[in-house]
């Protein structure tokens, strides 16, 4: 997409993944026995092997600004 351009979202928001409860216990454990700034640290990692296997940048944008309209 070129700078300026407006394109219909990408994001999908829809429910996507099978094993949500699976998921989330998986999330809690991978901080569990870190301190806060390594939960962070571990955080961070995590967005950016997930942004960069989306590989989008409008979709990452996009994920970012509504993640952001909720702080």
């Amino acid at each position: 997409m070129t700078k300026g351009a407006s394109m219909p979202a990408k994001l999908n928001t829809e429910p996507n993944i099978r094993f949500y409860d699976e998921f989330y216990e998986r999330l809690i454990e991978m901080h569990r026995g870190l301190v806060d700034e390594q939960s962070q640290a571990v955080n961070a990692r995590l967005i950016l092997l997930l942004a960069n296997h989306i590989g989008d940048l409008d979709v990452l944008t996009e994920a970012m600004a509504r993640a952001r309209s909720d702080a």
